[in-house]
């Protein structure tokens, strides 16, 4: 019932910027939050930002004052926008919805590459 396609993946060099795209199959209100997480090889998947259906936000230390989460409501989109680039960001990068904690359903895209490589 629930598909997200994300998109806006790419190659960019460090300090470079890049806007991912999450594009739900429905209102992004009908979830209690969303956000981006990202995983390299080898590694755990790791929260990067969040966005609840009330607006409130929360980012992960390692990005937090170079990413923003935001949503386009009319599109049923949610973006993260990426500024300063390092090349640790390197990963893919996944939508996620989340339904509410009471009893919690995650939903996934499947996910972009974002390279950070000079």
């Amino acid at each position: 019932q629930v598909q997200l396609v994300e998109s806006g993946g790419g190659l960019v060099r460090p300090g470079g910027s890049l806007r991912l795209s999450c594009a739900a199959s429905r209102s992004v209100f009908s979830f209690y939050e969303m956000g981006w997480y990202r995983q390299a090889p080898g590694k755990q998947r790791d929260f990067i930002a969040t966005i609840t259906s009330g607006g409130t936000t929360d980012y992960a230390d390692a990005v937090k004052g170079r990413f923003t989460i935001s949503r386009d409501n009319a599109k049923d989109t949610v973006y993260l926008q990426m500024n300063s680039l390092k090349s640790e960001d390197t990963a893919v990068y996944f939508c996620n919805a989340a339904t509410h904690p009471f009893a919690r359903v995650d939903f996934w895209g499947q996910g972009t590459q974002v390279t950070v490589s000079s």
